[in-house]
């Protein structure tokens, strides 16, 4: 008689680390506009930055990338998750978003509507 199988065991999930306002200088931030993370790191070479999601985010949607020097508006055009591109990405995940212009790591993203 075969014995029956035992259920895997899964990892339950990390809770989400939501960021502060006090977290937030008042120079990055945006009233209304949905937050989405702090970049975490940028590559100069790709022109990507990487970001912790706090919210999701998909391929078309207008970000603005808020620093102490930096004021970006864009659309995502590519976003990869890992190694792979997808077209949208929910809150918890890492992405890399590629970027028209330099930001610095600690900038604050957000979601906007239109650029």
């Amino acid at each position: 008689m075969p014995s029956p199988k035992t259920p895997k065991k899964t990892r339950p999930a990390a809770p989400l680390h939501r960021t502060p306002v006090s977290g937030i200088s008042p120079d990055e931030q945006i009233v209304g506009a949905p937050f989405l993370g702090k970049v975490r790191a940028y590559d100069a070479r790709k022109h990507e930055m990487t970001i912790l999601l706090e919210f999701p985010v998909s391929a078309g949607d207008a970000l603005r990338v808020k620093g102490k020097d930096t004021d970006l508006s864009q659309r995502v055009e590519r976003l990869c998750v890992g190694k792979r591109c997808v077209q949208s990405a929910l809150a918890g995940e890492t992405v890399a978003c590629s970027v028209a212009d330099r930001v610095k790591v600690g900038d604050a993203v957000y979601k906007v509507r239109g650029t």
